[in-house]
This record gives C-alpha cells, sequence and structure tokens, in this order.
C-alpha cells in the first residue's frame, strides 16, 4: 500500500451465521431455472394435508421453536409463499391455518448468503443525513456477498466519516431478509423489476437476491453512485447480471434503499461487465467507463441511460502491474482538478491492485495523469482467500479532502483505507 494511505482497522468478514429463507420450488437441475415440478409440489401438499389437526399443529410448532429467532414475521412468510404456490397446486381440500402455514414453510429454505465470502464494496453518501455532528457524513456500504453454489447478492451496511477522518461501520445486523418483488414488466432486453423492503427494517438487514433468470446466478459488483440531474439525486448502481451462462450489465435505481427498480440495458456495450456511471451528464449526455474488450478501458454515452454501444478507449494497460488488462474501480469522482477515476490491474499470475487516474473535467476521454505504481497491492500476510492475491474496489466516496476507499481482499473479505485528495493528486502526478 502507497504509504500516503492511512489503513484503518475495520474488517468485515463473512458470517455463515446470518441467513435469509428463500423460495424453494421443486424442480429438475438447475433447480433456479425450470418451471415448477407440480408433481412433486402437490406430493407435498398431500403429505401436509393428511396430518390431523393435532399433528399439524405440533409440526408447525416445531418449525417455529427452531426457526423463529433467525427471521422477522415467519408465519407471515409461511402465508405469503402459501399463496405464492398455490398456482401450481392442484384442487385439494381447504387448508387449515396451521396446514397452509407448514405448506408455506416446505416451500421455504435457510440460505446462507455471505457464508462464503463478503467483498468488492461501493460507498456513496447515505440519504438520511440526520443526527449527525458537525462535519460528519453517514454512508452506505453495498457488498456483494456470496453463499452456496457461489451465488452471489447483494447487501449492505452503514456507517460515519468523522469530521477527524477516522471511519465507524455500524455493527452489522443480526436478522436479514430479502425484498417483495412489487413489479415485472417484460421489454426486449428483459424484465424490469421492482423490489421493496420493509422500510422499518434497518438498512443492514436488506439483501438484493437474484429475482430474474438472466440474474439466476448473481447480481455482481455493484458500482453505486449518487446521481445528480437537474437539482434532483438519486442512486444508481451497474453491476453484473450472472445466468450461469451469460453476463450481462444492468442498471439499479433507488432514491431511498427502501426501495429499487432494476432495469436491463441494451446496446453492444452492455453485453460486458464493469460499466461505472458518471455522477452528471457531460456535455448533456449520460456517461461512463466500461470495458469492452477484456484489455481496455473505454468513454461511452448514451442519450437515454438505458442504451449503450461504441465508445472511445481512453486507457490501455501501460505499466508492469497492468500487463494482462485493466479495468474501473468505481464510478469517477468530481475534483476541482478532473476526474478521479479508480482502476484495477492484472499482472502477472493474475495479481490484481488498485491504481488511480485524472481525466480532463471538460472531456474525460482525454487523460491528465496516471499512477505508475498501485495504491493498494495485495500484502503478503492478507493475499489468501477465496481468489488470492486480488485487492478489488467498486467504488470510493469524497468527504471534503478526503477519499474514503473500501476495498476487497482476495474475493473474501472487505478493508477500509483513507487518503486526502492533495496526497492522492501528488501520487497521481508523481
Amino acid at each position: 500500500m502507497s504509504p500516503k494511505l492511512r489503513r484503518l482497522p475495520i474488517k468485515l468478514n463473512p458470517d455463515p451465521a446470518r441467513v435469509v429463507v428463500r423460495p424453494f420450488r421443486p424442480a429438475t437441475e438447475p433447480r433456479d431455472l425450470n418451471p415448477t415440478d407440480k408433481t412433486r409440489a402437490n406430493h407435498i401438499v398431500e403429505r401436509v394435508l393428511a396430518l390431523d389437526a393435532e399433528a399439524a399443529a405440533g409440526q408447525l410448532a416445531e418449525v417455529l421453536e427452531d426457526f423463529q429467532g433467525r427471521h422477522r414475521d415467519l408465519l407471515a412468510r409461511f402465508e405469503e409463499r402459501a399463496d405464492e404456490m398455490e398456482p401450481a397446486f392442484s384442487q385439494h381440500a381447504g387448508f387449515t391455518e396451521d396446514q397452509r402455514r407448514l405448506v408455506g414453510a416446505c416451500f421455504l429454505h435457510e440460505y446462507s448468503f455471505e457464508a462464503s465470502a463478503l467483498f468488492n464494496p461501493s460507498i456513496v453518501a447515505h440519504p438520511d443525513q440526520t443526527g449527525l455532528s458537525d462535519g460528519d457524513l453517514r454512508f452506505v456500504l453495498s457488498l456483494r456477498a456470496v453463499g452456496e453454489g457461489h451465488i452471489s447478492s447483494l447487501s449492505f451496511r452503514s456507517g460515519v466519516i468523522h469530521a477527524d477522518g477516522n471511519v465507524t461501520v455500524d455493527l452489522k445486523a443480526r436478522l436479514a431478509s430479502i425484498p417483495k418483488v412489487t413489479s415485472r414488466v417484460a421489454g426486449p432486453d428483459g424484465e424490469t423489476v421492482e423490489v421493496t423492503f420493509d422500510d422499518a427494517q434497518d438498512i443492514g438487514e436488506r439483501v438484493i437476491f437474484p429475482v430474474t433468470e438472466q440474474q439466476a446466478n448473481g447480481i455482481e459488483d455493484a458500482r453505486f453512485v449518487a446521481f445528480e440531474d437537474g437539482g434532483r439525486r438519486s442512486y444508481y448502481a451497474t453491476y453484473t447480471a450472472y445466468s450461469g451462462r451469460a453476463i450481462r450489465s444492468e442498471l439499479l435505481q433507488t432514491d431511498n434503499f427502501v426501495t429499487f427498480r432494476m432495469m436491463p440495458l441494451g446496446g453492444s456495450a452492455s453485453h460486458n461487465k464493469g460499466m461505472a456511471l458518471f455522477p452528471r451528464r457531460i456535455g448533456g449526455r449520460y456517461a461512463m467507463v466500461g470495458r469492452q474488450d477484456n484489455e481496455n478501458l473505454y468513454l461511452i454515452t448514451s442519450d437515454d441511460l438505458m442504451t449503450w454501444s461504441g465508445g472511445t478507449v481512453i486507457l490501455k494497460p501501460q505499466f508492469p502491474w497492468e500487463f494482462v488488462q485493466i479495468g474501473n474501480c468505481g464510478s469517477p469522482i468530481e475534483l476541482d482538478e478532473g476526474w478521479l477515476l479508480l482502476t484495477h490491474g492484472v499482472g502477472p499470475v493474475r495479481r490484481y491492485a488498485i491504481g488511480a487516474v485524472l481525466l480532463d473535467r471538460a472531456d474525460p476521454s482525454r487523460v491528465l495523469a496516471r499512477t505508475r505504481e498501485p495504491l493498494i497491492r495485495p500484502e503478503p500476510m492478507e493475499r489468501e482467500g477465496y481468489v488470492p492475491n486480488v485487492v478489488y474496489t467498486c467504488g470510493a466516496l469524497r468527504h471534503g479532502d478526503l477519499i474514503v476507499l473500501p476495498y476487497a481482499r482476495s474475493d473474501t473479505f472487505t478493508k477500509v483505507a483513507t487518503v486526502t485528495i492533495s496526497d492522492l493528486l501528488e501520487i497521481i502526478g508523481s
């Protein structure tokens, strides 16, 4: 790590005790991509209906005793799941209340969403800045969580950047849950889906799990940005949707981190990963930095935010630590001196490192300066993990003269560093 960066005593580890309840759908493998096996589903219904009232009540009580403290409103979730499954059921006798809840429980399973990894963070200012001391800034940290089957979901933590430059991350929530899908709209590029959480939940309880076929194996590497347009702020995140067979870039939008819209992107650039949106329009157009050829970084523009094609190459691998390929590490950050773009480079033996580039404010296709050596590289004591020799981030945050940079180690856990803008510009220009 560059000596000018300050490494903070923060380490966010994956926790297999954090679980959500997910729908279980009897089907043939791969389970999440095939239609429900109605024969199996109805066999389950028949077995529950065969229980008398006392037996059904006893079985439900046993399930609740085992799982109630691990989830919010579990009975309500059982009832909702039974309703969701009803179209798959053949005509059957009426359920008692206990039988209906037990049927719902049979079509759910617990999933440890961050059992394997908690990494590739992104950070933005929290929409709620009330109750803070002068000079403090509350933030939202997004994290890629990986569990059983290497399925990636999107989780959140909150914290505060203090006036003295220290950073604290709030304690993780004990419970976690996935949102309700409130709308689905089919389009030429795929589904646009809206999901909503209970706004009484702590933000740390919210986990966005794949909800479309294109996302079936993961919502990966969300790059959040607070986007300003005509005096209105909204939060966007580009992320990689992985179906298990193919990838594509999608766009998430929220105003409050309670309700989220997930939208497929169109155009040739959307068939790749690692796109990052500028925090405002450039010359009247939306702009992103992305990698379309698995090697170089492009500046891409769009008139409508949803269609991205073409682009201009602005960065190519130049130094040994990035000889294999380069990519962006989050949305550009606007400084008086230009656009600060964090990058990652891949070098020999697939070693990932983080660097930085300064782009011209008026014409971001112009590179003003770039780091010759990495800001952060894998260190001997922390190079081991799910994917060794990797440091990576999906975005940093400016607070006054400070850049707060959360970053992942070895695709396993998350750390935080800070650096002053003046020191960073000196590193980039040296």
